[in-house]
């Protein structure tokens, strides 16, 4: 792999030159990995702790925190060292591994929420079979299946992306390595990766999103036509709020980055969205969860009782 290149690696060029401003982002991103970590990491531990939260809408909630720390630690321990050091260099396979698993755990984070969606789909249309159909085989089968999609989809593009020729500037535009910045440094023919880029991609980031917005669909039309009630229209929206908003902040800045044709003067703007998806996302979704969730902070109050 490594003798089809004259790069063996790469300088990733950060957030900024400002020297003066290194410290004082340093310290940012910091605190907010910290908080990533803990945050989710205490979601994490409740709902394994708690026998009250061990159902399907919480054991999906588990996998998320999990997806959060990991997607956020396979960029920001990297950004943080390049805050601080003069050398930015990062090896071609070292590269080829963030990338990677940058969109290894990012697909399945958007898989994943298709999937609690339909877990709140089945809860509000299909309350008396509800733990019949979401049964603990088919959630881990279902857990199971997006990790392993995840993977795959993120192997077609390490893999391709490791077959190009880099024979120029071994400078990227980025915080971290992506495909979009290291297609910009490849020599010769890049149509087929753009075109993967675009299309398998597009694919996996709107197929879930679709989905999604199929399944709040279904339930919107569901009680108004079947109960006929606006307070348990309002009742159900507000449980399913809290995961629409973690949509939300997924989605659109991951639309706006790789959905639009990839050029020169739109990599100034990526990393701002990178930073929304890969940073902001993960450090507000246990926020989210926590703050809508009445379990939740029943659980985290027995738990903080305890302690105390």
């Amino acid at each position: 792999m490594l003798n089809q290149t004259s790069v063996v690696e790469f300088l990733l060029l950060g957030l900024t030159d400002v020297r003066i401003l290194k410290p004082f982002l340093f310290v940012v991103f910091l605190a907010i990995y910290f908080l990533i970590v803990a945050g989710n990491g205490t979601m994490l531990a409740i709902v394994i702790s708690d026998p009250r939260l061990h159902s399907p809408m919480y054991f999906f909630l588990g996998n998320l925190s999990c997806l959060d720390i990991c997607y956020s630690t396979v960029t920001l321990p990297k950004m943080l060292e390049n805050l601080l050091s003069t050398h930015k260099a990062i090896s071609f396979l070292g590269c080829i591994s963030q990338l990677h698993f940058f969109h290894f755990l990012g697909s399945t984070e958007a898989m994943l929420l298709a999937v609690m969606a339909f877990d709140r789909f089945v809860a509000i249309c299909k309350p008396l079979r509800y733990l019949l159909i979401m049964n603990h085989q088919l959630c881990t089968q279902m857990a199971l299946t997006t990790w392993i999609i995840g993977f795959f989809y993120a192997l077609l593009h390490s893999i391709m992306t490791s077959r190009l020729k880099f024979c120029g500037s071994n400078h990227i535009h980025h915080f971290f390595c992506d495909v979009k910045p290291l297609l910009e440094l490849a020599c010769g023919n890049t149509e087929l990766n753009q075109w993967l880029l675009n299309t398998v991609t597009g694919t996996i980031a709107m197929g879930p999103f679709f989905l999604t917005l199929l399944s709040y669909f279904y339930v919107i039309m569901y009680l108004f036509f079947k109960t006929h009630s606006c307070s348990l229209l309002h009742k159900a929206l507000s449980t399913c709020a809290s995961h629409f908003m973690v949509v939300i902040l997924l989605y659109a800045p991951v639309i706006f980055t790789y959905i639009r044709p990839a050029s020169g003067s739109s990599m100034d703007q990526d990393w701002i969205m990178a930073i929304m998806y890969s940073v902001v996302t993960p450090v507000l979704n246990p926020l989210i969860c926590t703050l809508r969730n009445k379990d939740v902070k029943r659980a985290l109050s027995r738990v903080v009782t305890r302690r105390l």
